[in-house]
Formats: C-alpha cells, structure tokens, sequence
C-alpha cells in the first residue's frame, strides 16, 4: 500500500475570520491542535499543512516549523495546483484533504474514510457526498490520478481554489464513495468560520481529554452535557439550520449517543 499523506488546507488571509488558524485552543494553536489529533489516525502515514507563498503565511509556517509540524507552501489563489506540487513533493499516492477550520477532527472518521476508499477501490471517497457529519468533521481521500486529473481538466475559478468540485461531479468520470453517519448530524457546527465559533470550539476542547483521546460521540457527550452552546453559533451549513429548529438538534445530541 502506497503511503498516505494527510494534507491540511490552511492560510492567514481567512475573509471572515483571519489568522484563525492560529488563534489558540488548549493552549496551542488552532492548526498545531488539529495537526496532532490528525496524526492519531493509524491510517496516516504522514501530515503536511499545505498554505501559500503569500507573504501573510510566514507567520503560519515559522509557527508550524517551530512545532515540528511540517509545511508546504504554494499558489495563493490556485489551491488546486497547490495539492498537486505538494503531492508531488511529497510523493503522495494517497492523499487525504483537511482544512485547517476543523480543530476537533475525529482520526477514526478520518482512518474510516481512508478505509473505504481501498475496500470500495474508488478514485475518491469523502463523508461530504453528502454530509451527515457534524461541518468540522469533513475529510475526502483521493488517488494522486485523481488529482492529476482535476489538475488537467479544470480551469474555472471554483474548481481551482476548492480542490474537489471537479472530483464530485458525475462528469469527472471518478469513481466515489461517501461514509454516512448513523444519524444525520450536518446541522452542527463544530467548524471554525466565525469567531462565535471558535468560543464554541474552545469550549468543548476544554470539557474534553487534553491528550486529544476523544472521538465524535465524546463530542456529542460534550454538547449534550453543554447545550446552550447549541445556540451559539447559529451559522448555517447549506441552510441546514433554517430547516432544522434547534429544539430537534438538543435531541438529537440527547437520544443518540451510544
């Protein structure tokens, strides 16, 4: 089995929230905190936050060395054509894409997207496709074909700065496969967009293990023990929340936990 790479999207330059990713949860940085629960996947074989040559993201990269934390900068604007160099810096077969607004990250849903993209023998396998997960659990796997492919055949804007759309579309040609949650949970916001957010966040990092030894339903159990902080970030993923009452999202938490 070829090496798998994790990638961590990230830069400074975030239009609603900058220099989020170094904004500190548990006394690290946001993108340092989520580079370590990343690298508990035993499915990893190594980690890389992909950001810009921008000037804005020296500070990242000086931040990330300084915690042994590796890095590769590239195109600003291009994201893709980022992946791809890094890719090929890297040697990656295997690539898994992260963005560096999903701190609480869980391993075992990345280690299980990894999974099913080799059982299924697919070119890219997600658990966005559609979502079910909380927004900041998001993860994707993708061939280095894959990528080099999109890389090849796309040029719109969109396509080019979020990586995927192109692997998504029935057009690509790509084989897929998405991973489902038992419940749908897409209407919880455990992302970092918003600076209401992160309190969110950093709250939950706080009533849970310092040595990042939990998982999705310890998240759960988090919010169950700290509802009201359902209410504050009322920011919609898809509209999710303007279909979803957040009476319905207490229960859920509530009922389904294992």
């Amino acid at each position: 089995m070829s090496a798998c790479h994790a990638f961590i999207q990230a830069r400074m330059s975030s239009t609603r929230f900058p220099g989020k990713v170094l904004e500190h949860i548990e006394n690290r940085p946001a993108i340092v905190y989520m580079a370590k629960r990343v690298m508990r996947a035993r499915r990893v074989d190594s980690l890389t936050v992909v950001t810009s040559t921008d000037p804005s993201d020296d500070q990242l990269e000086e931040t990330l060395r300084a915690h042994s934390v590796g890095v590769f900068r590239g195109d600003l604007r291009d994201v893709l054509a980022r992946f791809g160099a890094a890719a090929e810096a890297t040697c990656a077969e295997e690539i898994v894409r992260l963005t560096g607004d999903c701190p609480l990250v869980d391993p075992d849903i990345v280690d299980a997207v990894i999974q099913l993209r080799r059982d299924r023998v697919v070119d890219y396998a997600s658990n966005v496709d559609p979502p079910s997960f909380p927004d900041g659990l998001d993860c994707e796997v993708f061939t280095r074909n894959a990528l080099q492919r999109a890389l090849r055949e796309t040029t719109a804007g969109p396509d080019r700065e979020h990586v995927t759309l192109w692997m998504r579309r029935e057009t690509s040609g790509l084989s897929r496969a998405n991973l489902r949650s038992m419940f749908d949970a897409s209407a919880l916001r455990l992302t970092v967009d918003y600076r209401d957010d992160l309190a969110v966040v950093r709250a939950l990092a706080a009533a849970l293990p310092a040595d990042g030894a939990f998982d999705y339903y310890d998240v759960l159990r988090a919010l169950n023990a700290r509802q009201d902080l359902l209410y504050s970030n009322r920011h919609a993923r898809n509209e999710a929340l303007h279909q979803q009452s957040l009476t319905e999202l207490k229960t859920l938490v509530k009922e389904t936990l294992p």
